[in-house]
């Protein structure tokens, strides 16, 4: 199978229902995306295919080809991904830091969506990205900050 992530195109030889996550991971070699919960509940695991943000540990692998995939490791080549990023140092987001590649890559994709996001749109669009540490307030905080509101 080709894949197009994070602008090139990388071969892979993997079963059609290996979750895409094990693919970026294991076969691309691509560590920033997290396993969580390997459920689609937790977000550690989130990509974007085409824009929308998607859980990759339930994803098969089929189902991406032809898509664009970005991950956390190119999402800092974007304006609003380095105004995000930016913003979750400013902050002091992380604190042991393993769900933040998903919260980051939810955050952008709320903001294409959403420029100016309010408070119940950000709970809304972060609601499904658990952090165990409970930095919710810094994270709320950074998106504000990127969103310039």
């Amino acid at each position: 199978m080709k894949l197009e992530i994070n602008g090139q195109i990388h071969e892979v030889t993997a079963e059609a229902d290996m979750p895409l996550l094990w693919v970026i991971r294991d076969l691309v070699g691509l560590t920033g995306t997290k396993y969580g919960c390997g459920a689609a509940l937790c977000g550690a695991c989130t990509v974007h295919i085409d824009g929308e943000p998607t859980r990759s540990c339930v994803l098969p692998v089929s189902a991406a080809v032809g898509k664009k995939i970005t991950t956390i490791e190119a999402i800092g080549n974007t304006a609003l991904g380095k105004k995000i990023q930016d913003a979750w140092v400013a902050e002091d987001v992380p604190q042991c830091g393993y769900c933040q590649s998903g919260q980051i890559m939810s955050a952008v994709a709320l903001l294409v969506k959403q420029p100016k996001p309010t408070d119940t749109d950000i709970e809304t669009a972060m609601s499904g990205n658990i952090c165990r540490c409970g930095t919710y307030s810094r994270i709320r905080k950074a998106i504000t900050r990127a969103a310039g509101v």
